[in-house]
């Protein structure tokens, strides 16, 4: 692996993972964003890749591990800001967003040989992870984003373009409250899990009041 690449938001309350609130107030939100991000920094850190980068909006803070590349987003829609982290690529090179706390470094290491894109699927109809053995932006372009259909128009985009497409298991993304119990379950010792019981905590408090 060449690349592996992260898109992120800094962790900002207001600014990230707004349909979580409520059940949790902005603050918590954006507390369960960092750990969220952290998670998958670490995921990517303990990947083999000869560069790893974050394409971010915002600042970087103490939730960035060493040896990452950090550039800022492009202006554009969603489409346009991946297709540009693509840009930056000279050879083979994985992108991955911020929502899969639960991502491990073994679906990461993947191996382009005998394919030629990476797909994976996000249980939203979106999804989580794309990998291009060479990277094209007009690949992402132009493709509906933050829609039921997203991850099945990316990947026709794929297949139309004469790419042999090897898929990775289906994740789920967090962006409600269900999705947080239910990925904080499927990783009980990440950062996320440990951030949501103390945010489910203080709901609780909040609601007893």
């Amino acid at each position: 692996m060449s690349t592996l690449l992260v898109i992120a938001k800094e962790p900002r309350p207001g600014r990230v993972k707004t349909r979580l609130t409520p059940p949790f107030t902005p603050h918590e939100a954006a507390a369960l964003a960092e750990a969220s991000l952290a998670d998958t920094l670490r995921a990517v850190a303990a990947t083999p890749a000869r560069r790893r980068v974050l394409v971010l909006a915002g600042a970087p803070g103490p939730w960035l591990p060493p040896g990452f590349d950090v550039v800022p987003q492009c202006a554009g829609g969603l489409d346009a800001r991946l297709a540009d982290a693509f840009a930056r690529c000279a050879g083979p090179a994985l992108l991955i967003g911020m929502d899969t706390p639960q991502v491990t470094p073994e679906l990461l290491d993947v191996d382009f040989a005998g394919c030629d894109a990476y797909f994976g699927p996000a249980e939203d109809g979106g999804f989580w992870a794309l990998g291009l053995a060479r990277p094209d932006p007009a690949l992402l372009r132009g493709v509906p984003m933050s829609t039921p259909v997203t991850g099945a128009a990316q990947r026709e985009r794929l297949l139309a373009a004469g790419l042999r497409v090897r898929d990775l298991p289906s994740l789920r993304d967090v962006d409600t409250a269900a999705d947080a119990r239910a990925v904080a379950a499927l990783a009980p010792h990440s950062r996320f899990a440990a951030r949501l019981a103390e945010c489910t905590t203080g709901a609780d408090t909040r609601v007893g009041r």
